[in-house]
């Protein structure tokens, strides 16, 4: 790239700003420079070669190259940027390469990045979706196939030195005491699982010196104190700017180190493994221990590992080496703890549901309990966090395929949590071979050695293990938190960094064209920053900074000493540059009566603008630009098409043409949002998308910054703040709690899983690196993830296996965290159990990402018939092979009665129906929220919820905080249980409605709407009023309830029979026909005559 003069015009904010300003031909020269602001940090890279995953529901990785791409590494001739920087750097060759100190605790750092030698990837299961790969365009929305290849070099850091966690943070909250560990699976006289070859460490495990047990009590024990809200989803780490190379370093002794997060992180099962001999006399021919008894006489004084008279090698035990031995707990290890016959029969019972109407529980539908002894299930993962589609797991493919259901996990890992043990050591005990990190379903063989429940290697117990903080006790690690919680956050050395964690950076970027100030959002939007700028998550080290667009892209200088900010103003959308170097993202403490009074003056700096024109992607290019040295948030704004520059559109909405199923436009027009979110993903830059437009503005386009930055996507139809005042409150409540919710920066996620079985598909928002490794710059409580899983080799004599998903993240206060959930669930055998443990919403769940895929790759009618062929092939196959004798009707088993329901839901949703004038904007924006939600939320969008509340009562309701909350049942979705003499109010999600019968009582319009009769409910009434009375106090407690359960805030519209939303509240009675999709018991009367077939 050349040298260029960059032209841009200051202007001191005093007013507004006319667009004659905004050209200017005053220049200066800059000396090329690469961006610099972690100036130590700033790697020279080879730009990696991006891909774009084939759509394949067999499960295999097929990638294609993406063309012409240049990644995020290229040389800027530009002015450096670096608010904070010292000496800028400017290499363009080789860059010395990471030096990471070794694990102490974990001898090897192994890769994750490709099958094992010989491994084929997964089978076709039959009840997926296609039999051939699908070819997916390029741009498409394909991320959990992506698969970056190339290599990269960084740049270490200038020191990682020192204890990283700030004084004061040393944290052991865990419940003290607890049920002693259940250890073993493993039925009398049952052969024990297989035990893999141990693998050979990279370098050997460094022990710390021996001594006596730590002295002068525990490290400071201290609650977590997480802020409890909503339910919340999140994700895991990546701290260093773009390391998915393969480069490596040498350590220290010639070992070799890789120098990305996928090695500090650990490589998955998918790791290739280095064989070693198996240790000499390793006796595994026995139940391993069950729990451990009182310790015998003497033990706590047995010289430890590495002592006088014991071996130091790793897993080399002398043949007479003390073993526990304890009563295996048998059969009863997997029979339910509430008494198994019962729950199984009852779980197989078949249903006719042509007979059985009235199937829909009256209250929420909780997730199957695993089939488990009661001491491992009180230990295993909330299944809000982790939740499995069957809680028994087939042994075989063969019979997974044969029960036609899919396999899958769903997760919600960034949940807002009330409780969280979070644990402060410099010892992280992790197996060698697979990296799983100790958890409570390993085995403890005796003190000194544990066997991981993932790959089965045996591993030895650390000597700092051995002393547990919460107990004060040495030599039960047993008794660990580690080893006492599925889920726990430890707080990361500093070999878990590429560099010192990045400071919270968040860049606002505000479209100001005449559209935009016309929807009025900006008054709204600077004034909930405004209230809420101390409440950003962070800390002293906090930045922020502003950028605002039209036809020119306008930076807001925020120096130090300035009487007020200052403007400029870069018209060269073509090539953008960042205007100056500093003062453009300022520290929020130090420079926070300056960005005040730019949120004061923004809203009217525009007002004459005649400006219609939207240069988004130049926007977004300067935003990228401007935080890559670190790394950050942005948040960007946008109220129409983008008409000039990179990344300009055409609407592609044709309003006579909404109805069908063919031609609907989900796939990108242009690959350019696409590309620059993994841009972004390379520099840990995540994007979330604001769309308050009441026009097409193209979100299958636009959606991509969002999906591949891991980032979010919030859509306003129609956004007016005098037209359509409801929005305003709405975007108010969303835009605090995204300003205020926490947050992780720098993230990367793992999913690993027993030997056997094997993840092919991603779902959710992130880049996938490195097969299995899940990009995330930012990781936010809302977010929720899905994989699709296979089973690989058979689970031959394994009762039980396990799945772990590691979030590794850099907290807003600096902190790098490791949080963990771990899940266990039994084996199987037969059809019967695989139908047994069926969890019916994590299925619906799975089954509608699979199913916006399908509609991208393919159409939308191939996934609305796979959807329904979904339900055909597992209840034909439940017919034929499971139930004895052939009855008349549609049979089911009671764990899928719903199934069918479920199912017509998602046809009827908006992102799916056909026949409808559903805007394509909207479409698009159901899809994104099935890929990010968290089940909990997308059931309920699938499937409202429908209430009574004309006749609350205190009868079973809940007390929460003094505040007495009513629990009306839930009824079935279909007018047959409306009656005209009630108040019905339907939960949707992200809506609701209180439908009000022409015959409602006197008392309930009186005393809870506050109108003295039926006709005088206003058209457009969204609230209730705040009366002194018992209805009206229920009523509100209720709807305030449903509402804090959830990080949106669903619009209450209230609604009488002549209402013009009265079509939105009957659109959801899924039970009943519309014009354009079938009744339930027609859909039933169908499946039922494809299933005889």
């Amino acid at each position: 790239m050349k040298n260029k003069e960059l032209k841009f015009r200051v202007k001191q904010i005093q007013g507004p700003v006319q667009n004659q300003l905004m050209h200017s031909s005053d220049g200066q020269g800059y000396s090329p420079s690469v961006p610099g602001s972690y100036s130590h940090q700033t790697p020279a890279k080879i730009p990696p070669h991006q891909s774009s995953g084939q759509y394949n529901y067999s499960g295999s990785q097929n990638v294609s190259q993406l063309n012409n791409y240049q990644g995020p590494g290229q040389t800027l001739n530009r002015p450096p940027v670096a608010p904070f920087s010292r000496s800028p750097v400017q290499q363009t060759g080789p860059v010395p390469q990471v030096l990471l100190p070794v694990l102490q605790n974990s001898a090897a750092i192994s890769s994750a990045g490709s099958f094992p030698p010989g491994a084929s990837p997964p089978g076709l299961s039959n009840w997926q979706y296609s039999q051939t790969p699908v070819s997916q365009p390029v741009g498409s929305q394909a991320s959990h196939l992506a698969h970056v290849t190339g290599t990269g070099s960084a740049q270490p850091p200038s020191s990682l030195s020192g204890n990283t966690n700030p004084p004061g943070s040393y944290q052991y909250a865990a419940s003290p005491g607890g049920p002693p560990l259940q250890n073993s699976y493993v039925k009398p006289g049952s052969a024990p699982p297989p035990v893999t070859q141990p693998l050979t460490p990279l370098h050997p495990p460094a022990r710390p010196p021996l001594g006596p047990p730590p002295v002068g009590g525990p490290p400071l024990i201290r609650p977590s104190t997480l802020i409890a809200g909503p339910p919340n989803t999140q994700s895991l780490l990546n701290s260093a700017a773009n390391r998915e190379g393969d480069a490596t370093s040498a350590a220290s002794d010639g070992s070799v180190v890789q120098n990305s997060y996928d090695a500090i992180e650990g490589g998955g099962l998918m790791a290739t493994p280095h064989p070693s001999p198996a240790p000499p006399n390793l006796k595994m021919n026995r139940s391993v221990g069950y729990s451990y008894p009182t310790l015998p006489p003497g033990y706590q004084n047995t010289s430890p590992p590495g002592a006088p008279g014991m071996q130091a090698s790793a897993l080399q035990y002398p043949d007479g080496s003390k073993h526990f031995h304890q009563p295996a707990l048998g059969t009863s290890h997997l029979t339910a703890s509430m008494g198994g016959l019962s729950l199984q029969q009852e779980g197989l019972r078949p249903m006719n549901l042509l007979q059985e109407r009235n199937i829909l529980p009256t209250t929420l539908l909780k997730a199957p309990v695993p089939n488990l002894h009661e001491d491992i299930q009180k230990l295993n993962c909330n299944p809000e966090l982790f939740r499995c589609t069957l809680t028994n797991i087939p042994q075989t493919q063969a019979l997974l395929n044969k029960a036609k259901l899919p396999l899958g996990l769903l997760l919600h890992p960034f949940k807002d949590l009330s409780q969280l043990p979070v644990v402060t050591s410099s010892t992280i005990v992790r197996c060698r071979s697979c990296r799983t990190y100790i958890n409570p379903f390993v085995s403890f063989l005796d003190q000194r050695r544990w066997k991981c429940n993932l790959c089965y290697r045996v591993n030895d117990v650390p000597e700092e293990f051995m002393y547990n903080p919460v107990t004060r006790v040495y030599g039960e690690p047993h008794k660990r938190p580690e080893v006492q919680n599925a889920t726990i956050e430890f707080m990361a050395p500093s070999e878990y960094m590429l560099r010192p964690p990045q400071p919270p950076v968040y860049l606002f970027v505000f479209d100001v064209s005449h559209n935009a100030i016309e929807t009025g959002y900006l008054n709204t939007v600077c004034q909930t920053l405004l209230d809420n700028l101390d409440l950003l998550p962070g800390n002293t080290r906090t930045k922020i900074g502003f950028i605002t667009f039209d036809s020119t892209i306008h930076f807001y200088s925020l120096q130090e000493g300035l009487s007020q900010p200052q403007m400029l103003i870069v018209s060269d959308i073509e090539d953008v540059f960042i205007p100056m170097p500093e003062n453009l993202l300022v520290n929020l403490n130090e420079n926070k009566e300056l960005i005040q009074d730019l949120l004061r003056t923004l809203p009217q700096m525009f007002t004459k603008s005649l400006e219609t024109q939207s240069a988004l992607g130049p926007a977004l290019q300067a935003a990228f630009k401007l935080m890559s040295p670190t790394g950050g948030r942005i948040s960007v704004f946008q109220t129409q098409l983008p008409s000039v520059g990179m990344g300009a559109l055409k609407s592609r909405e044709e309003p006579n043409q909404r109805a069908t199923a063919k031609d609907i436009h989900l796939t990108p027009s242009t690959d350019f949002y696409k590309k620059l979110a993994l841009d972004c993903s390379g520099q840990q830059v995540a994007v979330d998308l604001f769309l308050l437009s009441g026009q097409c503005s193209d979100l299958a386009s636009l959606g991509c910054i969002s999906r591949y930055s891991a980032g979010s996507v919030y859509y306003y139809q129609s956004y007016h703040h005098k037209h359509n005042p409801v929005q305003v409150e709405k975007l108010q409540k969303e835009l605090k709690r995204y300003l205020t919710r926490k947050i992780g920066f720098e993230a990367v996620m793992r999913i690993r899983c027993t030997k056997g079985l094997s993840i092919h598909t991603f779902h959710g928002n992130f880049f996938v690196r490195s097969t299995d490794l899940l990009s995330l710059p930012n990781v936010n409580p809302d977010a929720g993830y899905a994989v699709q899983m296979s089973v690989e080799e058979s689970l031959t004599d394994m009762q039980v296996v396990s799945f772990q998903s590691a979030l590794l993240y850099t907290s807003s206060k600096g902190e790098r965290r490791i949080r963990v959930h771990t899940m266990c669930l039994p084996v199987v055998t037969t059809l019967s159990d695989v139908y047994l443990g069926a969890d019916v919403q994590a299925i619906t769940g799975l089954l509608a990402n699979m199913a916006v895929d399908r509609s991208v790759s393919a159409t939308l009618s191939d996934a609305r018939d796979a959807l329904v062929n979904a339900v055909i092939d597992s209840l034909s196959a439940y017919r034929s092979s499971v139930l004895s004798i052939q009855q008349p009707g549609l049979m089911a088993p009671y764990s899928l009665r719903l199934f069918p329901l479920y199912v017509l839901a998602l046809l009827k949703q908006k992102a799916f129906q056909t026949g409808t004038n559903a805007h394509l904007d909207e479409r698009i924006f159901t899809m994104c929220q099935v890929k990010n939600q968290p089940l909990v939320y997308l059931m309920l969008m699938t499937h409202p919820s429908l209430y009574r509340v004309d006749n609350l009562t205190d009868e079973g309701a809940l007390n929460i905080n003094d505040r007495t909350i009513p629990q009306p049942p839930i009824l079935q979705l279909s007018v047959e249980k409306l009656s005209r003499d009630g108040a019905y109010l339907m939960d949707a999600g992200s809506v609701m409605f209180l439908w009000i019968g022409k015959n409602c009582g006197q008392s309930f319009i009186s005393q809870v709407l506050g109108v003295p009769n039926y006709g005088s409910i206003p058209q457009n009434m969204t609230h209730l009023p705040e009366l002194e009375t018992a209805e009206s106090i229920r009523t509100i407690a209720f709807i305030s309830w449903l509402r804090e359960q959830r990080p949106f805030f669903p619009i209450l519209y209230i609604i009488k029979d002549d209402s013009p939303l009265k079509s939105s509240f009957l659109q959801n009675m899924i039970e009943d026909r519309t014009e354009s999709a079938l009744s339930y018991y027609e859909f039933l009367l169908h499946i039922q005559q494809q299933v005889n077939k």
